[in-house]
């Protein structure tokens, strides 16, 4: 396809929850209250519910259960429960088509997510923000099978080597999963920064304008896509992308996660 405008002229893109619109918002404001976000989530009983279990989970190891968002958003923090919120909207929003395994998918996009937190949290960034945008970088994946089902089965075929389906992606649509992603949000109005580490994921050091969140996530999509990544998975990341960020690979080996302790919006 010549170009993204083109290939979203083929889709039926989600419904966008108004929730999860609102909270789009916020992120453009890094004034907003726990008030104004516990009002904003509240409006949705299932994920409030949902957002409790979460909290309540052993995942967060809370000194006493919660019963109320804004004591969730006390213990846990704003912003981590502003991104879950997010995260999870765009779990039930977009459903798994034919050619790809829901399971496998989501624990993906998870780990991802996992790996982008713990990597910018050791940078100084702001590691919510990397979660979120690690969460989404495969739902560019949900439209190409809405697209293009016929060329899943060549993305998605065997073995799912580090990084192999963003290239099968780019060879046979034309565009990362990433590129479709980014444009998905900047569509919905994420802020520049995410759209713009979507963008560049696939290829960190190929734009002028470096994108330290788009390296991090390049770094933790490769992690996601390996097979019971471990210490040892740090050789085989691209060293350029990690001598560009200025991470230690003798840190990351030390304190490398372990993927089970990742959350899990299932």
């Amino acid at each position: 396809m010549s170009s993204l405008d083109s290939f979203f002229a083929t889709v039926i893109l989600p419904s966008m929850p108004e929730v999860a619109q609102q909270l789009i918002k916020t992120l453009h404001n890094p004034e907003v209250g726990i008030t104004e976000v516990s009002d904003i989530i509240s409006r949705d009983p299932a994920l409030t519910a949902k957002l409790l279990r979460l909290a309540n989970s052993a995942q967060f190891g809370l000194p006493r259960g919660v019963g109320t968002l804004p004591e969730a958003i006390q213990l846990v923090g704003m912003a981590k429960v502003r991104t879950l919120a997010l995260g999870a909207c765009m779990n039930n929003c977009f459903p798994v088509l034919p050619g790809l395994d829901a399971q496998s998918f989501w624990r993906n996009s998870m780990a991802c997510a996992g790996y982008a937190q713990w990597l910018a949290a050791e940078l100084g960034m702001d590691s919510q923000q990397a979660w979120l945008t690690g969460m989404m970088l495969r739902l560019g994946e949900i439209l190409i099978a809405q697209a293009e089902p016929k060329a899943m089965a060549e993305i998605e075929k065997l073995p799912h080597l580090p990084g192999a389906r963003w290239e099968r992606e780019k060879r046979l649509i034309g565009f990362s999963e990433g590129q479709i992603t980014a444009e998905l949000a900047r569509r919905w109005n994420f802020p520049m920064q995410i759209t713009q580490a979507l963008e560049r994921a696939y290829d960190p050091l190929v734009e002028q304008a470096f994108s330290r969140l788009g390296a991090v996530i390049h770094l933790a999509g490769v992690l996601a896509d390996t097979p019971a990544a471990h210490a040892g998975s740090v050789d085989d990341l691209p060293h350029d992308v990690i001598n560009a960020l200025a991470l230690d690979a003798n840190w990351m080996k030390t304190n490398f996660p372990n993927a089970d302790t990742f959350i899990n919006l299932g």
